[in-house]
């Protein structure tokens, strides 16, 4: 049978379809509070990747989910792309992942068994080449198509990374180059070329296994992953965890080959839109940016880089992990403050 693009089955894609913060705080408002564990060393208290539990001295369980609507037509490269993005999660808490389950919503009725298959496939390629089964999951007949992972690691209790450890004076390092959400726009608009295609998959299925490589350096204190809310959303949630003001040099992230020219096309994602109404109020200088810049600092980034708060002195090691990872574009795009929790734009 004929069968639609996978995008045209979305009203969103990637982690462009991420509830947008503000309403996702009014929606977590109501959620009662968990009681005290001992043993949980990370909750919701942050808005951090993923939980974590401590298991004994040595061991504990960093355990996550991430799943969304296509954001390419390619089932297997849908696949993959989700997979990448769910264990980045682990990779952002300094974990390994160990075992993987898979979430999986299809239109049955819309979409063959060989599609769907190859979305799958897609998925398990990459947690292979993370070094983890996924050992099973669960599968629901929906109207769009989903597809993630629930991915489940193991961490030194004492070398636990959240978003919250940032200090003042802390260089900040972003592993990838911004501007997967323009791609995907341009993308779903029929306007991204092969070389753009390259380059959208060639980021989203890089695997973050740096994350426990940086973890254990005595200068890293705080990573996070840069995903649905953009660099300066994951910035501002870095801040608040920390109690800091976070400046990001609005100039100096690496950015993916095309997006500047698309950005001059007009190409941008609703949720860049949504995402700076949820918490432009808790960022400062935005009114001296160039045409499209904010749009690149709010764009969503579907499977994005780590974002890694290091003291001076341990910038050059951190950066040289990160380059050595097969992260060549890593650079350093701000830094930790003084001051009341916020991001200023310098």
């Amino acid at each position: 049978m004929t069968e639609p693009r996978l995008t045209s089955l979305a009203h969103g894609g990637g982690c462009g379809c991420k509830i947008a913060p503000g309403a996702l705080s009014d929606i977590l408002r109501a959620m009662p509070q968990a009681g005290p564990f001992a043993d949980l060393l990370v909750g919701t208290e942050t808005s951090d990747d993923a939980a974590v539990w401590r298991l004994n001295d040595r061991q504990a369980l960093v355990a996550t989910t991430d799943f969304f609507m296509p954001v390419v037509d390619d089932p297997r490269d849908f696949g993959r792309i989700a997979a990448t993005n769910a264990l980045s999660d682990v990779y952002a808490m300094g974990g390994r992942p160990i075992l993987a389950l898979a979430i999986v919503g299809m239109p049955i009725k819309v979409l063959s068994p060989e599609t769907i298959g190859a979305i799958l496939a897609g998925g398990a390629e990459i947690c292979a080449e993370a070094g983890v089964p996924v050992a099973g999951g669960h599968s629901i007949d929906s109207v769009e198509p989903i597809y993630g992972l629930v991915a489940l690691g193991l961490v030194d209790p004492a070398k636990v990374m959240t978003n919250r450890g940032a200090r003042p004076g802390d260089a900040l390092i972003l592993t990838k180059p911004l501007g997967v959400g323009v791609l995907s726009a341009a993308f779903k608009q029929g306007r991204l070329d092969e070389a753009g295609y390259a380059a959208l998959i060639d980021t989203t299925t890089r695997l973050n296994r740096i994350g426990p490589d940086l973890a254990p350096l005595a200068g890293v204190h705080a990573i996070t992953d840069v995903t649905g809310f953009g660099l300066l959303g994951h910035a501002l949630e870095m801040a608040r965890g920390a109690g800091a003001t976070i400046e990001i040099d609005a100039g100096a992230a690496p950015v993916l080959p095309g997006v500047e020219a698309l950005l001059a096309q007009g190409v941008v994602t609703g949720a860049s839109g949504r995402n700076w109404a949820s918490y432009g109020e808790g960022v400062t200088g935005s009114g001296a940016l160039p045409s499209g810049r904010l749009d690149l600092l709010t764009d969503p980034q579907t499977s994005g880089g780590l974002l890694v708060a290091v003291a001076p002195d341990a910038v050059a090691e951190a950066l040289a992990i990160a380059r050595s990872g097969g992260f060549a574009q890593a650079a350093v795009v701000g830094r930790v403050g003084e001051g009341a929790p916020g991001v200023s734009l310098v």
